[in-house]
C-alpha cells in the first residue's frame, strides 16, 4: 500500500505533542482518567498486562478496538511524544452506531491534545484492515474483543491484518474472554467467551508464533455459564439488578492473556 493510499484511509485527528513518557503509575493516576475507569484497574491490571505485553515507551502500538478509549487513556500518554498510537476504530461507513461511536472517540481525543497528540485513528472492521502502515508496527494489542469479530465471520483475516501491521519480530498481544476447552465449540459463537486454543489457533494460522501465556487476567470465581453471557458480570451487568450482588462478587470475568511474535 503506497504512503498517499494509506493516508487516504486515515480517520484520524491533528492534535498537538502529547505529554512526555511517564512511568505507568503515574500514566494510571492521571488526571484525564475518570474515577470509574480508574476504579477497574484491580480487575483488569494494565501494568502487568503491558508489562507481559512488553510494550515500552516511544513504541509503535496499534490498539485494535478501543471502544470508548479504556486503554487509549494509558497506551497514548505512557507510548509518550515519541511513540505512536493508532487506534483501529470502528469503519465509520458500517452504520449509524458506528459513526457515533468513532465521534465519540475522536472527541475524547481532541479534548486532551496533551495527552492524545500521538494518536491517528484507523478503521477496522469487516472489510476494513488498513489498521497501520505495513510493517510499522512494534506491537498490536486487543483486549476482549476476538469473540466480536468471530461472530461477525471475520477473525482469520483481521488477524492477517495483524500480521501485516507489524515489524518482524513485533508483537501480537491479546487479553479475551476465556472458555474452557470442555465447552461445545457453538458456545463461543454467542456467549462472549473463546477457546485458548481456537484464538491460539487464527494467530498461529496468520503466521505468528506464540510466545507465552500470563494468568494476571484470570478469575477463578468466573463460572461462565450466565443467562446472557459474559456480559452478566460487571461493567455491563446485563440482568440489571437481578442478582447483581451475585454477579458483583463474581467480578470482571476469566481472561486469556496471550503473546505471539511475528517471525523475523
Amino acid at each position: 500500500m503506497t504512503r498517499q493510499l494509506f493516508a487516504a484511509l486515515l480517520v484520524g485527528v491533528a492534535v498537538t505533542a502529547p505529554v512526555a513518557a511517564a512511568s505507568i503509575d503515574k500514566v494510571l493516576a492521571g488526571d484525564w482518567r475518570s474515577d470509574a475507569n480508574r476504579a477497574r484497574d484491580p480487575a483488569r491490571h494494565p501494568a502487568q498486562t503491558l508489562a507481559f505485553f512488553g510494550v515500552k515507551p516511544g513504541q509503535t502500538v496499534v490498539e485494535i478496538s478501543p471502544a470508548a478509549g479504556w486503554y487509549t487513556e494509558v497506551l497514548a500518554p505512557y507510548l509518550g511524544p515519541k511513540g505512536k498510537l493508532y487506534a483501529a476504530h470502528s469503519d465509520p461507513a458500517a452504520g449509524e452506531r458506528a459513526a457515533k461511536a468513532v465521534a465519540g472517540f475522536k472527541a475524547k481525543l481532541a479534548a486532551r491534545p496533551d495527552v492524545y497528540g500521538n494518536v491517528t485513528v484507523t478503521a477496522f472492521g469487516k472489510g476494513s484492515y488498513a489498521v497501520a502502515p505495513a510493517g510499522s508496527a512494534d506491537a498490536v494489542l486487543t483486549f476482549r474483543n476476538v469473540h466480536n469479530w468471530y461472530s461477525a465471520g471475520f477473525a482469520p483475516d483481521a488477524f492477517k491484518a495483524f500480521y501485516a501491521a507489524l515489524k518482524p519480530g513485533g508483537v501480537l498481544g491479546i487479553e479475551e474472554h476465556r472458555l474452557p476447552e470442555d465447552r461445545p465449540d457453538a458456545a463461543m459463537q454467542d456467549s462472549g467467551y473463546m477457546k485458548v486454543s481456537y484464538v491460539r489457533k487464527l494467530a498461529e494460522a496468520a503466521g505468528f508464533k506464540f510466545v507465552g501465556a500470563s494468568e494476571v487476567n484470570a478469575n477463578p470465581r468466573d463460572t461462565k455459564d450466565y443467562p446472557k453471557g459474559v456480559w452478566t458480570l460487571p461493567p455491563n451487568f446485563t440482568e440489571g439488578d437481578k442478582d447483581r450482588a451475585k454477579y458483583a462478587a463474581i467480578g470482571e470475568s476469566d481472561r486469556m492473556t496471550l503473546k505471539f511474535v511475528k517471525p523475523k
